[in-house]
């Protein structure tokens, strides 16, 4: 989540005076949506990728998979290659980037197309406005891409010697004929809303507001003008960094609990306490009581402070680069 909701965090920066004879809208604004769509997909990817080994233990670590229940975070990380070799550490990353281009592109689209109609509709402006749009675009690129996370969960789940699907397709197959057809690929949309909402909100308001009182206060020492129209300023690469890393930081302690939720609600059938675990309540209710706060509803959280600054130092970067590359300033 950390990736996708940074990118739509980057909001259009201040603009500078606009100086004569620069182009007019009309030429700036030919296929904005696909160029939008483009940016945000490709920055997603690059930034999941990144971190894809990561992503794969902190699967295991949140479900407590029978062979690495007993490891942290850095002696599985050692682990999963003794056991399945080092492309095991990318298993799943296949779905992930099927998921996350749209993810990323539609949530970036959602966040504009939202804080507009926020702003005109009911006036509202602001750091409000960033937080409510924030919200309503996570739980947009949620809904739109939910059935991808559901397999990509169950393919970064799976052991070598244990499979339960072939493939991305197999695992379609699987779930539509045995979990209750389509509805099957929705187990755990609601604590997935319910943990996007306030992430995703959390963190445009975090990055939106360190962007905007920096750029304001100090636009020379940590602003520099965008590289397709210097009239609008950027923050620079590492304060760009710097502002994703804190953001990320602050939305996923809030929301973790949640994550943790949605990830044994998606494994479902996977999990031998299956039945416990069949509503938000039921489940969360069944990690408090077995494994406690700190190893139960916050396993894995120092995993994802460790992915939060290299997944958001990639997603910004790059962000930032195709942003130019697509004349979107």
């Amino acid at each position: 989540m950390a990736a996708a909701a940074a990118l739509a965090a980057a909001e259009t920066p201040p603009a500078m005076p606009q100086a004569a004879g620069a182009g007019g809208p009309t030429a700036r604004r030919d296929f904005y949506w696909l160029r939008s769509f483009l940016a945000g997909g490709i920055a997603g990817c690059c930034a999941k990728t990144t971190v894809a080994p990561l992503d794969r233990v902190k699967v295991l670590l949140q479900a407590h998979n029978h062979h690495y229940k007993h490891l942290g975070v850095f002696s599985a990380l050692r682990a999963v290659p003794q056991k399945e070799g080092y492309l095991g550490l990318y298993k799943g990353n296949g779905a992930m980037m099927i998921r996350i281009f749209p993810y990323g592109a539609i949530q970036f689209m959602a966040f504009e197309h939202y804080k507009t109609l926020i702003t005109t509709k009911l006036g509202v402006s602001g750091h409000v406005h960033r937080l409510m749009a924030g919200s309503m675009a996570g739980m947009t690129a949620v809904i739109c891409t939910y059935p991808l996370d559901m397999v990509r969960v169950r393919l970064a789940f799976q052991v070598k010697g244990e499979h339960t699907y072939t493939g991305i397709i197999h695992a379609f197959k699987t779930i539509y004929a045995k979990e209750g057809g389509f509805l099957g690929f929705y187990r755990g949309l609601m604590p997935t809303i319910l943990g996007m909402a306030p992430y995703a909100g959390v963190s445009f308001f975090t990055f939106g507001t360190l962007k905007s009182v920096g750029l304001s206060h100090a636009p020379t020492l940590l602003g520099r003008p965008s590289s397709d129209n210097p009239n609008v300023l950027v923050l620079k690469t590492h304060i760009n960094l710097l502002c994703g890393g804190v953001a990320g930081a602050i939305a996923q302690t809030i929301s973790y609990p949640f994550d943790v939720t949605r990830r044994r609600m998606q494994l479902g059938t996977v999990l031998p306490e299956f039945e416990k675990c069949l509503t938000m309540r039921e489940t969360m209710k069944y990690v408090y009581g077995h494994h406690g706060i700190r190893k139960g509803l916050y396993r894995g959280l120092s995993l994802n402070y460790i992915r939060c600054i290299p997944s958001q130092a990639v997603a910004f970067t790059t962000y930032e680069l195709m942003k130019q590359f697509f004349h979107l300033n």
